[in-house]
């Protein structure tokens, strides 16, 4: 398991706030994720846990997840907030 140690971060990355970010993001995760896979060949245990904690945090639609977009992801409003008033 200490594989894991290398791939548990990446699902903490957060996903940027910037709509037009997204898919730069996701192609970058897959490319680090890939080239992980490649070079460092992590046991087949590792790979399942990881896979798996993956599919639960898309699944499940939280809004960190670096495939996809879910519609019902609930993400932060980064426009005017009407409780701050303009001088």
């Amino acid at each position: 398991m200490y594989c894991l140690q290398w791939l548990l971060p990446v699902l903490l990355i957060p996903k940027p706030l910037n709509p037009a970010l997204w898919f730069n993001h996701s192609v970058f995760m897959g490319f680090y994720l890939l080239s992980f896979l490649l070079e460092r060949k992590p046991c087949t245990i590792c790979a399942l846990v990881f896979l798996a904690a993956l599919f639960l945090i898309c699944y499940s639609c939280w809004g960190n997840c670096f495939l996809y977009h879910c519609q019902d992801a609930v993400m932060p409003h980064a426009g005017h907030h009407p409780a701050i008033g303009a001088t």
